[in-house]
């Protein structure tokens, strides 16, 4: 697994990366990464690093300066234009860029690899009431904006709380603060 999260542009990165290696990834959504989304990378970069891995473009270079301008310590992963090719439609992007290539653009990089350490499971999201519509649902994205891991589905927030090495102390305190906030609102 690569310790840094790999921020791309869409969804269709996100498939192309992981045919490659085994990572956490955040999308930017193309050129409409949000200020949420720049706070959620922020997050990510204090607490295992990222990578960015954008499109050998305009649009791809533009999302790389934003973000390098915002987070610090930035690692920078590359494919070539001839890389990112589709060769049927001759666009341009990373998801059409084969694993065997964005494997040398991550290590071009110097990606860190990492052991994936189990220490949160799906009982804990149980007891935690972290699971099943709607409230479940409300009380992981909640406590997911608390962590800095934002919202995810709950197979998702379980690969986050491990990959970003989240303390069950911090945790801890999320849900204190979550149910603060809860008892308030009832």
């Amino acid at each position: 697994m690569i310790k840094e999260v790999i921020v791309v542009e869409g969804k269709d990165d996100i498939q192309a990366v992981k045919r490659a290696v085994d990572a956490q990834m955040i999308c930017t959504s193309g050129m409409g990464i949000t200020k949420d989304t720049i706070i959620k990378i922020q997050r990510a970069s204090e607490r295992c690093g990222i990578i960015i891995l954008t499109d050998p473009d305009y649009p791809g270079e533009r999302i790389r300066s934003i973000i390098s301008q915002k987070v610090k310590n930035c690692k920078q992963a590359y494919v070539t234009k001839s890389q990112a090719r589709c060769k049927k439609t001759g666009k341009i992007g990373v998801e059409y860029a084969n694993p065997e290539d964005i494997i040398k653009a991550l290590e071009g990089a110097k990606a860190e690899h990492k052991t994936y350490e189990v220490v949160f499971t799906e009982f804990d999201l149980m007891q935690w009431n972290l699971v099943g519509p709607p409230a479940g649902n409300k009380r992981r994205e909640k406590l997911g904006n608390i962590l800095g891991i934002g919202k995810t589905n709950a197979k998702q927030f379980l690969r986050r709380l491990n990959a970003y090495d989240i303390s069950k102390e911090e945790v801890e305190k999320g849900l204190a603060q979550l149910e603060g906030s809860e008892k308030v609102c009832n």
